[in-house]
């Protein structure tokens, strides 16, 4: 399909040293992009680097340090000469429990890095480059963002909020720059791991589609959205979860299975 060329088009994935935005790095390079991705340290980032094919560039930059944030802009201006797409992925839940029982530290550095560092990073793709020329922004959001659940309160509220900053940038940056976000379900990740690692068939057994997502799901999904095919969709948020918020998936089959 020509509109998921992405040849001669240059993304920088936030937290992609693994996990989703690994996948989504690794999907952008296979649709012809060039592709930098950033980690904490810059030997994560080289690993990372290493596990996609084409023209990708690994850089040490902590999400919500501004000054690496900036060298990471320049870098790519540097080597590939635009940013024309951004995936602001990386993310932490460093708050489990109940909202009132979380103290501001653990409260920082979710916003920090959930709801900030997206803001940060657009704000210097747009300078240096989307601003004038155009381009394509996406932000890993979750379905937590469009519910609630209990114990990671703070995590989905940060979520909810940068679901909001996404459609307020989307209408602030129009026309020239498309702002749209991906809201994952239950995913085979390090930080989704307390809800599905020692339960892994229980939870898939409750989704539509029997299954938990692979990064690779979320990847695929991350590519259309900064593609042509998707020229015409800002502001949106799609829900990739495999019908995890549809229901309890075994009791409507039961009902089929009954001809009720």
């Amino acid at each position: 399909m020509t509109g998921l060329d992405l040849t001669g088009r240059t993304a920088i994935v936030t937290g992609a040293s693994r996990g989703i935005g690994l996948a989504i790095a690794q999907s952008i390079a296979a649709a012809g992009g060039n592709v930098v991705l950033t980690s904490r340290t810059q030997e994560s980032a080289d690993a990372a680097a290493a596990q996609v094919s084409g023209n990708v560039l690994g850089v040490a930059a902590h999400a919500v340090d501004e000054d690496a944030a900036r060298r990471c802009v320049e870098l790519t201006m540097e080597r590939f000469g635009s940013v024309d797409i951004l995936v602001n992925n990386a993310g932490t839940n460093p708050a489990f429990g109940p909202v009132i029982g979380q103290d501001h530290a653990r409260f920082a550095k979710t916003f920090d890095v959930n709801v900030w560092a997206p803001v940060l990073w657009t704000s210097l793709v747009t300078e240096a480059w989307m601003g004038e020329h155009g381009g394509a922004v996406v932000n890993t959001a979750s379905i937590g963002g469009l519910t609630l659940e209990a114990n990671i309160g703070l995590y989905n509220a940060s979520k909810a909020a940068l679901i909001h900053l996404t459609k307020q940038m989307a209408l602030e940056l129009s026309p020239k720059v498309r702002v749209n976000a991906v809201a994952p379900g239950v995913v085979r990740t390090k930080l989704a791991e307390a809800l599905w690692k020692n339960h892994e068939e229980s939870v898939a057994g409750a989704t539509a589609l029997d299954r938990i997502g692979e990064p690779e799901d979320i990847g695929a999904a991350v590519a259309f959205l900064v593609s042509d095919a998707a020229s015409w969709i800002t502001g949106e948020v799609m829900v990739i979860d495999g019908g995890q918020r549809l229901g309890d998936a075994p009791l409507f089959r039961s009902g089929a299975s009954l001809g009720v």
